[in-house]
């Protein structure tokens, strides 16, 4: 199927504003698909796997039949579990961010219903909720169908396994006759197509059908970063790895211009590309790029689709794809015309899960590292330094330069080594000098409680920090859960906070210079009474 831009789909310019901003470009197979269909308003099956941008395929559609001005509930989506409704819920409101006056509510088991009620009760349009939890409203009375004119079933054969279909029923039931009922699910079995037969009228089955990977020979990576170590962790890959010609994938265009400057201010040849660009100038810096006059290409997706060149070594995946083929699509630009080729996946916290499901979509290994050190980024500098010294000492007269040194040596009081430590240092930098080791004495830090340490912060309430903004900060940073963090005594200057000791290490180092309330703080361990 050739590539179906947002910009082609006829969307009102509050949605296709939105759906820019989110940096989005080309719409994903089953959206291509989905989207002209139910906004057509025609009911429909959608058969695809989770993560392949299914939300936007009923979200968009849903939100353009919307009417802003009536109050009244106008579309409900049903979701297997809570997690879902929140995501589902999320992604909604991105869509819907300049549309005023849209209310989108989250509903589910496990929240304070008389909250869910008020909220319903002030006007909400969309409701996103799992079946038990949206049935049980309807019996209240507090959720009122007749302005009704959508509803979502996402991942039905979920719900189905769950064993909701009375509830799911329970809910078409009570929709009116003149309403779209809309599905999606990844398998289709018998219950799924009695509950079509029975609620929906002459549905539309749109199917997406996925490719399999065909790129055996690429080594495949990925790494645990915090999203702002990206930059820092793909420096020290290029410099490690030093790869001939690398292409990086990001999701975004605002990621994309980000990444190009940050890595031009490293000193590195770097070029964007992405659908803001104008043909010409994606052609130039193509025509660079195929030439080695741009060492790495930064690209979003839509981008990439003209990146036809054979010496590709890596391929770095910035940011995970949202939909699983694209992810084959990306580590396909390099390993071409038989060569071998290299992928590394920068994975931030939940986003691991995602990478499970492209494994088993692709039916391939995607191998854990662990992040080169400064150090290793500096032995690899200098292991090439020395192999090109190697080259020189075979192939060159350095006669000359030999009387030089010579010269030097017996007019200062340096050696030889101490003259070619110092060219070292000039080549390599600072990155070669050995890292102390930190030593911390957490015997007297007056902590309360025992197994705990007391930690100094030199910011207090003066600066308007709350303890629950030092919670949040050091549980944030560090990923240690909230719930180990003890006593945090707060003063006017300065701030007291205890950690358990096999932690307390890692909180200082993480923490060193990081900011609170864009407050740069200071943090060791506290002097005990």
């Amino acid at each position: 199927m050739e590539a179906v831009r947002f910009d082609d789909l006829e969307l009102m310019p509050q949605i296709q504003r939105a759906v820019k901003e989110m940096g989005f470009e080309e719409a994903s197979a089953i959206q291509a698909k989905a989207i002209p269909v139910v906004m057509s308003g025609k009911d429909m099956i959608g058969q695809a796997q989770t993560g392949t941008g299914k939300t936007a395929s009923f979200g968009i559609p849903l939100l353009q039949k919307v009417d802003p001005k009536n109050k009244h509930l106008q579309a409900i989506v049903l979701c297997p579990t809570r997690e879902l409704a929140i995501q589902v819920a999320d992604e909604i409101r991105r869509l819907a961010k300049f549309m005023h006056g849209v209310k989108i509510l989250p509903i589910y088991g496990g929240q304070d219903i008389v909250k869910q009620i008020r909220s319903l009760k002030a006007g909400t349009q969309i409701v996103i909720g799992t079946p038990g939890r949206v049935m049980d409203h309807m019996r209240r009375k507090t959720v009122k169908l007749n302005d009704v004119k959508m509803m979502v079933l996402d991942e039905a054969d979920e719900m189905l396994n769950m064993g909701f279909r009375e509830d799911i029923e329970f809910v078409l039931s009570g929709i009116p006759e003149e309403r779209q009922i809309v599905m999606f699910s990844a398998t289709m079995p018998r219950p799924i197509m009695d509950i079509a037969r029975k609620y929906q009228k002459d549905a539309e089955v749109v199917k997406v059908v996925r490719k399999q990977l065909t790129v055996p020979k690429i080594e495949q990576y990925y790494y645990e970063v915090r999203p702002k170590n990206k930059s820092e962790v793909l420096s020290r890959l290029l410099d490690v790895y030093d790869p001939k010609l690398s292409v990086v994938f990001c999701n975004t265009k605002k990621n994309v211009d980000t990444l190009v400057e940050d890595l031009k201010g490293r000193g590195y040849f770097a070029e964007g590309l992405h659908g803001d660009m104008k043909q010409q100038q994606r052609d130039r810096v193509m025509s660079r790029f195929r030439n080695g006059k741009t060492d790495i290409l930064v690209a979003t997706d839509v981008a990439a689709r003209g990146i036809d060149v054979d010496d590709v070594e890596a391929v770095f995946n910035y940011d995970i794809p949202q939909d699983d083929e694209y992810y084959v699509h990306r580590i396909g630009r390099t390993g071409r015309a038989g060569r071998t080729g290299m992928a590394f996946n920068f994975v931030v916290g939940k986003e691991v899960y995602k990478l499970r499901d492209i494994q088993r979509y692709c039916k391939t290994k995607i191998i854990a590292k662990k992040i080169p050190s400064a150090a290793d980024v500096a032995d690899t500098k200098a292991e090439k330094v020395f192999k090109n010294l190697d080259e020189i000492i075979q192939e060159r007269d350095l006669s000359k330069m030999i009387d030089m040194i010579e010269q030097r040596v017996n007019e200062s009081d340096f050696t030889s080594v101490d003259l070619a430590a110092a060219l070292l240092y000039q080549i390599i930098g600072e990155e070669t000098k050995p890292q102390e080791k930190q030593s911390y004495d957490f015997e007297n830090t007056g902590a309360k409680d025992e197994g705990m340490v007391r930690l100094f912060i030199n910011i207090g309430k003066k600066q308007n920090i709350r303890p629950g903004d030092i919670l949040g900060a050091i549980a944030g940073e560090t990923g240690m859960p909230g719930k180990l963090i003890g006593a945090i005594d707060m003063f006017e200057k300065f701030t007291f906070v205890e950690v358990p000791v096999e932690y307390a290490k890692q909180v200082i180092e993480t923490m060193k210079n990081s900011k609170i309330k864009g407050k740069v703080i200071d943090i060791e361990p506290a002097s005990g009474k």
